[in-house]
């Protein structure tokens, strides 16, 4: 089957901040209460999606979720209008009101699991959304990342969405799935990676049971479908998804060494399952996990490119720490399955914990399918420079998370957000 990756950036919304809400992300932490800039944030993320259009590669994105979510404060009780409802908030726990007012959902690795129909019991694109169940702030994403899915892929020839799995198993995307094949069109294996709880350390986010019902969801061959536990080790450096430590395309696995639990008996069973795998593992002598955690070398994206060269797109972080970087020349400069560096500048978003590869949702399909998929959803280079000057207009330069508790700082995202709705258009 001919086929086409197609990679779902999250627009970086207006209320980009740094609360420091996510326990077990180091990054995230250790930039808790400094200033954050929404603004050139989302012109950081539309720069690399723009790379990605200029090397030949299908692009599009998913809309920043509105913030803050007045929902979620309404069920815990507070009463009276939006301003009323955030102020109240604001007086009674500034930390539940940075909790509304996160814009995590930028973070599109973590929207769903997708399957493509080559790997599915019914010959259609599968997406289940994440429940994010784990952490607070991200819990109450999974209601409009349904909405939107449901919208972008609403075809049922081509696509199936399916509602989160049930809270008490937490389920956090893709960002802890990966999928091998000989190239995207082809049938292929598909890897989840799980984390088991351990008293005292970081929270493991990923639950075992969620990862089988994505993949009983999806109808994914048993034989061909890897549940594999991520190290403890890594879980404690803060690798708080597998894609801090491991990235795949097609049938390319580039892995730490202290990725899994039984790193060895892992590795093997994929080659058993996909015998033409290449798989690249990064010693832990020349990569430490800290290094490779600091510099996020892994939460990078690896594609195809129209030519049939791989490329490896890595955030600039990457080029700061001498020991990740010398591993990349080699990697780069040798006869290795990637012949190509992209070197990305996504600060913001990697200040709060998150790489190149967690601001973007894979989709592979096939050309009915791109012509199915909502194309108010699609990038090509008009509508990018479009939304490139909407956020120069609307999104803010800073925010101070001290300003959190302002009624005109919520009024302009709410401004912001109104100008993307209408320039996105209503659902067809």
């Amino acid at each position: 089957m001919s086929a086409i990756e197609i990679n779902f950036d999250g627009l970086i919304g207006p209320s980009h901040n740094y609360a420091g809400l996510s326990l077990g992300n180091v990054a995230s932490a250790s930039n808790a209460g400094a200033v954050s800039r929404p603004r050139e944030a989302a012109l950081q993320g539309l720069g690399k999606m723009r790379r990605l259009m200029d090397l030949g590669l299908v692009q599009g994105f998913l809309p920043p979720q509105r913030r803050p979510h007045w929902p979620v404060l309404q069920r815990l009780g507070f009463r009276g209008s939006a301003a009323e409802v955030c102020a109240a908030a604001w007086r009674a726990d500034p930390g539940l009101l940075a909790r509304a007012m996160s814009a995590s959902a930028m973070w599109t690795a973590n929207a769903a699991t997708v399957s493509p129909a080559a790997d599915s019991g019914d010959g259609r694109c599968h997406l289940t959304v994440a429940n994010l169940a784990s952490m607070a702030h991200r819990s109450i994403e999974a209601e409009d990342t349904h909405r939107v899915l449901a919208r972008v892929f609403a075809d049922p020839r081509h696509f199936a969405v399916h509602a989160p799995v049930p809270s008490s198993y937490g389920d956090e995307g893709a960002a802890n799935h990966m999928r091998m094949a000989r190239q995207h069109g082809a049938p292929g294996i598909e890897l989840f990676v799980y984390g088991e709880a351990r008293p005292g350390g970081f929270p493991a986010r990923q639950d075992r049971r969620a990862s089988e019902a994505v993949a009983r969801l999806h109808g994914l061959d048993p034989a061909r479908t890897c549940f594999i536990a991520q190290s403890r080790a890594a879980i404690d450096a803060g690798a708080f998804h597998n894609d801090v430590v491991a990235v795949a395309n097609e049938g390319v696995l580039l892995v730490h060494e202290q990725a899994f639990e039984d790193q060895p008996g892992v590795l093997a069973e994929i080659l058993r399952k996909l015998p033409e795998a290449v798989i690249v593992e990064v010693p832990v002598a020349e990569v430490s996990l800290a290094d490779a955690i600091g510099s996020y070398l892994f939460n990078s994206q690896i594609v195809t490119l129209p030519s049939g060269e791989m490329a490896l797109v890595v955030p600039a972080e990457t080029q700061d720490c001498a020991p990740v970087k010398a591993w990349l020349d080699r990697f780069i400069g040798g006869n290795g399955p990637v012949g190509r560096l992209e070197v990305m500048n996504v600060r913001e978003s990697m200040r709060n914990g998150g790489g190149p590869a967690c601001l973007r949702l894979r989709v592979v399909t096939d050309e009915a399918g791109r012509a199915a998929i909502d194309p108010a959803f699609l990038l090509d280079a008009p509508r990018w420079e479009q939304l490139h000057r909407l956020v120069e207009a609307h999104w803010p330069e800073t925010i101070d998370p001290a300003e959190l508790g302002q009624a005109d700082v919520w009024q302009a995202w709410g401004a912001a957000y109104d100008a993307l709705d209408a320039w996105i258009g209503p659902q067809p």
